[in-house]
């Protein structure tokens, strides 16, 4: 059972205190924007709800830079398997917000450690959304020091779904695989160039 760590009390601490990792992604120039609207010369996802295709306008912004298709199939089979996209879901299905998650994993990735869970709050906090938000999230997630140390791998290109599978797996640290390769495949149908 996760204790309830973002109390009343703890509030303007957590305000005055930021996460080093956060501090990291500032200096190297990927400070958390707004989610970006769909452009032209990217990947766009053909019959996606708007949530994902939020995720590949977001993957391909400059800051983030992941352009390879696989890869963005990778991330984007990975989010299905993980939540389906559902931003409130707590491990087990209850939709609840960030707060009244107790235990298990919470969000789009079903964020389960208790730092990783607590450094949603903090980035809610510090970046002013709502970590019960998909847009918030979203955010999180790309600047989170752990999908952080993947990303080089995300942005090099030119390798297959099964081998982004693996640096997938160092950021999420599932247990169960699922059907998260099938669903990139899926995803990588639905993929089209819009130049």
């Amino acid at each position: 059972m996760r204790p309830l760590v973002l109390t009343a009390t703890l509030l303007p601490l957590l305000m005055a205190c930021a996460s080093s990792s956060y501090q990291k992604s500032e200096a190297a120039g990927l400070r958390p924007t707004e989610v970006p609207k769909v452009s032209k010369n990217t990947w766009q996802c053909e019959d996606c709800s708007p949530e994902e295709a939020k995720v590949v306008a977001y993957l391909q912004t400059p800051s983030v830079n992941i352009t390879d298709k696989n890869a963005i199939a990778t991330i984007l089979g990975n989010i299905r398997q993980e939540s389906n996209f559902i931003a409130n879901i707590c491990e087990g299905g209850a939709r609840v917000s960030y707060h009244d998650c107790h235990r298990g994993g919470y969000g789009i990735i079903q964020w389960t450690s208790i730092n990783r869970y607590n450094n949603l709050g903090k980035f809610g906090i510090r970046y002013a959304c709502d970590p019960s938000t998909f847009d918030c999230q979203l955010r999180y997630m790309v600047n989170e020091s752990v999908f952080q140390r993947q990303l080089p791998y995300f942005q090099a290109g030119g390798q297959s779904i099964t081998h982004y599978m693996a640096p997938a797996y160092r950021w999420l640290g599932w247990g169960i695989k699922g059907n998260r390769e099938v669903y990139a495949w899926d995803y990588l149908n639905k993929l089209r160039f819009d130049a």
